[in-house]
Order: C-alpha cells, then structure tokens, then sequence
C-alpha cells in the first residue's frame, strides 16, 4: 500500500539509507554477528553519512533537520537489514539523541554532541537494572551528593551498546524517601574510575547487538555532567519514551514486512506435492492475513509518525504503536518460519534470525503488558500509580 508521509526528498534519504546498508553492512553481516557488536569504522562510516545527527542543529555537526521521518526512514532500512541494526543505532539517534538536545547546557552540547554526530562518541541509556526493567520508578542505582560531585553506585543490564559506548546516560537515585520523583540523570564516561563493564550477554536473538551489564563502585561524576534537573529525571524519561516507542513501532514493523517479502519469494519457488507452496490454499490465506494486517498496522503507526513531527502525538497513542506492531511483527515471524518448514529453523535462514530476533520487541521499550496498563489508565480505568 503506498505511504503518503514521505516527499522525494524522503525518498532519496531512504535510497541513501538503503546503499550505505548494501554497502557497508551486508558485506560484514557474519563478521559482525560473530563478535557481537558493531565495528566503530562502521560508526564512522554512518557519521560521515549524516545518519547520526539528524536532529541535531548543524553549529554541532548534525543534519539539522527537525522532522522525525527521516529518523524513522533510517530505522526502517537498517531493520529490513537486521532488527539488531535499528536497536544499536536508533540507541543513538532516538533515544539518546533527545537527552543531549533538550535537557544539556550549551557547554555540555558542546562538549558532546560534535563527537555524537561523527560516530567519534558512541552512546548507550542505562535505565533497566536486575531488579528494575519496566518499573523504572523502582531503580536501585545511587547517587550521592560530594562537595561539587556526585558518588555513584549500582548496576544496570541489557544496556544495548553497553561495551562500546563511550557515554553512558544513567538513571540514579537521589533522593531515598521518593520513587519517581526522586531520580536524577548523569553522563557517565568510558574513562571515569570505578565505571565498568561485565560480559557481553549471549542472546536468543539480535546478536549484531553488543548487550552489556554495567556496573558503577564509587564513580565520581562531575556536576557539570548531570542531564537536566536533579531530581527530575524520572519525568525527563517519562516525556521521552513516547519517542522511544514510536521508534521501535516503525523497525517492528518494517523488520516484519522484510520477512514476509523473502517469504513470498520463498514459497512462488519451493515446491510440494509437484507445486509450488505458494498456490495452496492454506498458504495464500495465510499471506493474505499478514500483508493485510502490515498495511493497516501501517496506516496507523504513519498517523503516529505525523502527530510526533506536528509535536501531538499521546503517550497513549504511542504504547499503542508499540505493542501492537511488536505482536503483528511476532505472529508474521512465526507464519514465515512455517512457510519455510524445517528450513525456517535453519540459522543461515535469514527468517530463522528475524524470528529470533524480534522476540525480544514484546519486551523492551516496556513490555507489552505496561503498555496496555498505559492504554488502560487512558481510558479512566485502574490504579492512579504512574507507570513507564
């Protein structure tokens, strides 16, 4: 179905998009899934490209330009790529991104966004912890005042971008007697003593991602790197997750509709029964039902996409992007794995990746479950508690 958010000047950043992927990252795809991670030459590559500073003003070396299509244009081709490719760069340039822009000190722009824009600066968040996921008002990570500094203490998990960001976002607590209201955010960097990094985890799926735990004994953190209030960072997460959602709804999306395409073209070559499987009808139906509920999921998550550009899109709105098209991307995996029959199962496959790789969707940026609590308390319905 044709998408009429975009202009040409969209689609000549997607075909731009599209090549540095052709060019750059299939080539290295095994390379990269083997380690584990990106190769920083890569980073460089997309800085030199402009993918990384997109909203970024141009005084910082960014593309300046204020107009999120472009971001989630981006996020759509590196997932047709591989989901784990939308996760390690949309950390950057959607999640990140807004911190540095909206709630830094023009020193602290200064500072870091320049290097941010080149890929001289990689960038994680450091919000989940072993016993905090989607409660983020529960975070047990501290901050404690020193003179002008601040002592940081704690640990963090599944910090996608973990072992190679050079700056880490984290969430601490600063004030013991309150929960949301009581969290402040801080820059922590590679250098700083007592800031280290565990293993690199071992996923189901995703594993082009570099997934760390971090851990924090004794960091001293200057107060000219605390990110926007002192006390206020669970509302700044709060105001920008709803971005952080929109972001994954369009790779979900797009990462399924990749591999119900190479189902298609699957199933008009692969014969059974003297035929090919594409012609039962089993198979057809079956089609039938994922492309039709690809368009209309993607009807919906483009008005998401032009309320965020016209500055009105609802938290609520957005949980719903996201936990919808993390179900749609899920059961479309699932139909394409059976399509391919025991070749689905198969690693080389590129849809036996894809299945693993979007299980996760149903769980980061909130679970899915968090997601219809938003929903729900939207309608008038449930506990007046704030949830993320």
């Amino acid at each position: 179905m044709k998408r009429l958010i975009f202009d040409d000047e969209h689609r000549w950043f997607e075909e731009s998009v599209r090549e540095f992927v052709r060019r750059e990252l299939i080539p290295r795809r095994e390379e990269i899934r083997a380690q584990r991670g990106i190769d920083r030459d890569l980073w460089l590559r997309a800085g030199e490209h402009g993918f990384l500073g997109l909203g970024v003003p141009t005084d910082y070396g960014g593309a300046g330009v204020d107009d999120f299509r472009f971001n989630a244009i981006l996020g759509e081709q590196l997932a047709r790529a591989g989901m784990a490719y939308a996760s390690c760069f949309g950390i950057h340039t959607d999640v990140v991104a807004p911190y540095l822009l909206e709630l830094t000190t023009a020193e602290q722009r200064d500072r870091w966004l320049p290097r941010f824009c080149a890929g001289d600066l990689l960038t994680a968040i450091g919000m989940t912890e072993p016993e905090a996921g989607s409660d983020l008002a529960g975070l047990r990570t501290t901050a404690v005042a020193a003179g002008g500094d601040w002592i940081l203490n704690g640990a963090k998990t599944f910090i996608t971008n973990g072992m190679s960001a050079d700056l880490v976002i984290v969430a601490a607590r600063t004030d013991g007697g309150a929960r949301g209201r009581g969290i402040t955010l801080f820059a922590v960097e590679r250098e700083m003593s007592g800031f280290s990094r565990g293993r690199k985890l071992a996923k189901v799926g995703q594993h082009e991602a570099d997934t760390a735990e971090l851990f924090f004994d004794g960091v001293r953190v200057p107060a000219a790197n605390v990110i926007g209030e002192v006390d206020g960072g669970f509302a700044h997460m709060m105001d920008r997750l709803t971005q952080e959602r929109l972001s994954s709804a369009c790779a979900n999306l797009a990462h399924a509709a990749g591999a119900v395409e190479t189902t298609l073209a699957y199933v008009r070559t692969r014969n059974a029964f003297g035929r090919p499987i594409g012609t039962f009808q089993n198979s057809r139906f079956l089609l039938a039902d994922l492309v039709t509920r690809l368009d209309v999921t993607q009807a919906f998550v483009d008005r998401c996409l032009m309320d965020h550009v016209e500055r009105c899109l609802t938290p609520v709105d957005a949980a719903k992007a996201k936990w919808w098209t993390a179900e749609v991307q899920n059961a479309a995996l699932d139909a394409c794995v059976q399509l391919h029959g025991g070749y689905g199962f198969m690693e080389e496959y590129d849809v036996a990746r894809a299945w693993a790789d979007a299980r996760v969707t149903k769980i980061w940026a909130g679970s899915n479950e968090i997601m219809k609590e938003i929903i729900g308390r939207g309608l008038g319905l449930g506990d007046p508690r704030p949830v993320s």
